[in-house]
């Protein structure tokens, strides 16, 4: 049996509270980085991991926001808390392994789509882990293509973020970079969220979610 999806079960409220946590952590993360790059006293160490945390954390509770918006009709969901901590582990360990690639070497080409790549896949890691965290009455299959897509646009955000966490330096060009990272974070988890579908055990415990 064919489960009944609905990943705006609370309307415009967790999309919109999504993308400003995206937003919010990338636009620390971005300021973060930029201190430890253009002021040579800093400790770069230092603030190249706190900007990698704000930005890992800011997209993990973006995908978890959303996550909140996402019902399956016939059954109630539940979250595996191991996998769940695991994939904030990723986010910000992946995030960085970009974050330090870019901050000490700089954005030659190689370097950048180096880390780009690393980071995006890791994104994308991220947001399947915290899926696979769901524990619900039925299996949860996906189309690929869609699959795909949303990981390239992973590898996209993530390379426009870190070229842009060590080439931008003014308070609004940032704030407009994180924005637009908000939009591209937002973007490859409600396309991987499309590719998703669920398949019924049997009969459906209630709907909800909880962890």
């Amino acid at each position: 049996m064919q489960g009944t999806t609905d990943g705006f079960s609370y309307g415009a409220i967790t999309p919109v509270a999504a993308f400003i946590m995206a937003c919010l952590g990338g636009a620390l993360g971005l300021r973060c980085v930029v201190r430890s790059v253009f002021n040579e006293r800093s400790w770069k160490p230092g603030w190249l991991a706190l900007g990698a945390t704000s930005i890992g954390c800011g997209i993990w509770t973006m995908h978890f926001i959303a996550m909140i918006g996402f019902r399956v009709e016939e059954t109630r969901i539940r979250y595996d808390v191991a996998l769940t901590v695991l994939s904030l582990a990723v986010a910000v360990v992946v995030v960085g392994i970009g974050v330090f690639a870019v901050g000490y070497r700089g954005v030659t080409a190689p370097t950048l789509f180096t880390a780009g790549i690393v980071t995006g896949l890791g994104i994308a890691a991220m947001h399947y882990l915290g899926m696979a965290a769901m524990q619900l009455n039925g299996s949860i299959r996906y189309e690929m293509f869609a699959v795909a897509l949303s990981i390239g646009i992973a590898i996209v955000a993530a390379t426009a973020a870190l070229w842009a966490a060590v080439s931008i330096r003014g308070f609004l060009t940032s704030l407009g970079a994180s924005l637009v990272m908000g939009v591209a974070v937002s973007g490859m988890h409600y396309t991987g969220m499309a590719a998703v579908s669920v398949h019924l055990h049997g009969a459906g415990g209630g709907a909800g979610t909880s962890m």
